[in-house]
């Protein structure tokens, strides 16, 4: 197992290179330059140019890649030109929103998605199937921004069930202290029920809305695995040993239907790390999705370069951690490693 994961990370670091040198090489080719956007449109050219100068954008642009690696081996993302602040810090900082909001839509999703996706496999042409294919249907065809934009509208607006889109917390509490970054988790460290309460509520919708984009991917999964694997020799000889439907079921064709379903939970979390910058933005959500959109818009490119190399890094370890997945399920994965 040691020897895989040892593989897997140096396959990984090509990956990582290419990532930086393509994230450096497409935000130089964005349109707009970033000093004429800082000096303001009432400035002059020599001003243009100072500032150019002081951002080192007249540097030929191998000397400036050569820099930024330089600083990236230093842990130093650069200086948001925004705010001011350095970039690892400002990520450090919003990573933890982010993240909650995504594992909790994730796990929301895991939770309904796979056991209507066994249900609808055992049960084919049932009603539960049906539900199963509408489900899945309109979770591939919702805009991940619509399914937020309706679910604040329905649940916000004319039934008043839901907190007002505006963040973590509602503006009557304040964050409770930093343990894990997790709202939910610090304030139930911290015994701040009421505040735990108001965590919850506001992650509610914009979980519910990325649950509903990863959902249909999942289930379909499931149900096609799980129909394959009945419908094989060794299910069969288990129901003719006279083992009950249930020991069938769960013991020997759910454990054996796991692997392309943990391969699409991989694709899943990738995808919705990229649906999460509009889902941020829907719900004013202070993560780092809404960090780069913003700094996307002023041409800031430390902030861009800083959220696609985080994003990369996270879906390496990632993978990492499905490989491993893969060897704990099927032992064979392990000795092939």
């Amino acid at each position: 197992m040691l020897t895989m994961i040892g593989k897997r990370l140096m396959f990984a670091i090509p990956s990582l290179i290419g990532v930086v040198i393509v994230t450096f090489l497409l935000t130089r080719a964005l349109p707009g330059d970033p000093a004429a956007y800082f000096a303001g449109p009432a400035a002059t050219k020599d001003a243009v140019e100072q500032i150019r100068k002081k951002l080192g954008l007249d540097k030929p642009l191998i000397e400036q890649f050569f820099r930024y690696t330089a600083d990236l081996a230093h842990g130093d993302f650069g200086n948001s030109l925004t705010t001011g602040q350095p970039v690892a810090t400002e990520i450090r900082n919003r990573l933890p929103a982010s993240a909650e909001l995504t594992l909790l839509g994730l796990a929301v999703s895991i939770a309904i998605a796979i056991p209507l996706g066994v249900l609808a496999a055992t049960r084919p042409g049932s009603w539960i199937d049906h539900i199963c294919r509408v489900a899945t249907t309109a979770g591939v065809s919702l805009p991940v921004f619509f399914t937020g934009l309706v679910l604040v509208y329905v649940f916000y607006f004319r039934l008043g069930w839901s907190p007002a889109p505006m963040g973590r917390l509602d503006v009557f509490y304040s964050a409770p202290p930093a343990v894990t970054g997790f709202y939910l988790i610090d304030a139930l460290v911290a015994r701040d029920f009421e505040t735990f309460r108001s965590a919850f509520s506001q992650l509610m919708l914009p979980a519910a809305t990325l649950a509903v984009f990863s959902l249909a991917p999942i289930a379909r999964m499931t149900r096609a695995s799980m129909l394959a694997v009945l419908s094989s020799d060794f299910v069969r000889t288990a129901r003719a040993s006279g083992l009950s439907p249930r020991t069938v079921i769960v013991t020997y064709a759910f454990r054996n239907a796991m692997l392309p379903v943990i391969t699409t939970l991989s694709m899943v979390f990738s995808f919705l790390l990229g649906a999460n910058v509009l889902v941020e933005k829907v719900f004013s959500w202070p993560g780092i999705g809404s960090y780069a959109v913003e700094a996307l818009i002023s041409s800031d490119f430390a902030p861009v370069q800083g959220f696609v190399l985080t994003m990369a890094v996270m879906y390496v370890l990632l993978n990492l951690l499905i490989d491993i997945l893969y060897g704990v399920i099927d032992p064979r994965v392990r000795l092939e490693g």
